[in-house]
């Protein structure tokens, strides 16, 4: 890895690159957006064994820093993750090109036609901690949207995303885009965060995409505007209408399938009518499965450990779930308003009132019922990708695809048109 003099040096001529492709690419065509992409993708899986080894780099510095085991899964990358990158950029490819799309048409009296189109952001700049294939995702919806991008991957992931970023330059080069369409930034030192953070002249927006430390100094630190994806503090509520089988199935699976994941089930909520019938099933499958229960009340039953006030919004990214009984539904819509981080919840219920109430008064960016939780991603919405789930409310909210990186612009058609 190249030491640099000047981070501030470096980082402005990222920006001042990025800018200039952010002029040719807003108008690039669907079709050699849509040639970069396919070339990428080919490129991903040609190099999928180089990807490997590089990554092999910072597992290894994973292990020396100590990463928890569910971080490790998140770092790592094997021939099936280079696979669903590869199905990713092809998905991304395939879709509709969000740029030119006409938003709302009407005429005025005043002979006016104006319509509303999508255009793009400009230069975004994605920081992100971990999981490579973030690199793949950002970049392709990044291009697809018309927008440069500046990618900061997360110093234990330089290696493989270096490795990917370069098969994305491969797509671009291939469909005779801008090669500085898509930069990584080429350096671990923390002050290229800084510097990305500040850089209003060259950057419209910033995506951070981590956990609560790095989201937090985004968003203390940036004086360019921030979309938030805040933690996944994740609550499945067990309604008294519950189905059994279909509770066990979505809280394993919630729980379980990758518990590193911003959409992992972080606490359950169980109607106290059924604390001691399906609750503690659910809680003894839960603790079958390996997973360590923090449980509270009816829910505390041998192998669990006692939950204390520091588990409740708290997001354990690990093989742990916090658990405790609540009277009613209006109780967990109050326990999510006051724990929860706005991301994702799910109610579990065979009663439609009650999920209707549960989607009513509950304004989480993802709402769900009768589903896991694990569903909280841009790939199982059909966009292909995402650049992460944005909790915050202006301008994008939930899984963030390329047409959530688009602004608009008013088109106005006169015809000598002038103004009494």
């Amino acid at each position: 890895m190249k030491d640099f003099d000047s981070i501030p040096a470096l980082m402005a001529d990222l920006g001042k690159r990025a800018k200039d492709a952010s002029r040719d690419l807003a108008f690039a065509s669907a079709e050699r957006k849509h040639a970069a992409l396919i070339a990428a993708a080919d490129a991903v899986w040609k190099n999928r064994a180089q990807i490997i080894e590089a990554n092999k780099k910072d597992l290894d510095y994973g292990r020396e820093k100590g990463l928890s085991p569910a971080m490790m899964d998140r770092l790592m990358v094997d021939e099936t993750r280079i696979q669903g990158m590869v199905d990713g950029l092809r998905t991304v490819a395939e879709q509709t090109d969000p740029v030119g799309e006409v938003l709302a048409e009407w005429d005025m009296p005043s002979g006016l036609n104006i319509r509303r189109v999508r255009t793009p952001l400009g230069v975004i700049g994605v920081i992100y901690e971990s999981r490579p294939n973030v690199t793949a995702d950002a970049g392709a919806l990044c291009l697809k949207s018309g927008n440069a991008v500046i990618l900061r991957g997360g110093s234990e992931s330089f290696h493989s995303s270096t490795a990917i970023h370069a098969c994305l330059v491969e797509g671009l080069k291939a469909a005779n885009l801008p090669e500085d369409a898509i930069q990584l930034v080429p350096t671990r030192d923390r002050a290229a965060v800084q510097e990305l953070l500040t850089m209003t002249d060259y950057v419209d927006v910033i995506v951070p995409r981590g956990g609560k430390g790095l989201v937090g100094l985004v968003q203390r630190e940036a004086r360019v505007p921030v979309f938030a994806h805040l933690e996944g503090i994740v609550h499945i509520y067990i309604d008294k209408e519950a189905d059994p089988q279909k509770t066990l199935d979505v809280v394993l699976n919630a729980k379980t399938r990758r518990t590193g994941i911003c959409g992992a089930a972080e606490c359950l909520l169980v109607h106290q009518d059924i604390a001691e019938t399906l609750g503690r099933d659910v809680i003894a499958a839960l603790l079958a499965a390996g997973v360590e229960v923090h449980a509270a009340g009816a829910l505390a039953i041998d192998g669990t450990v006692p939950a204390t006030d520091a588990d409740w919004g708290k997001e354990f990214l690990d093989s742990i779930i916090a658990a405790k009984p609540v009277t009613d539904i209006d109780e967990a819509i109050a326990h999510i308003r006051q724990y929860g981080s706005n991301h994702t919840d799910c109610i579990m219920t065979e009663d439609q009132s009650a999920a209707d109430r549960f989607f009513e008064r509950l304004d989480s960016a993802i709402l769900m019922h009768n589903a896991s939780t694990q569903f909280a991603d841009g790939g199982e919405f059909g966009m292909g990708a995402e650049i992460g789930i944005a909790t915050g409310k202006m301008h994008a909210r939930g899984p963030v695809g390329a047409a959530q990186l688009t602004s608009f612009k008013y088109l106005v058609r006169g015809n000598g048109t002038t103004r009494a």
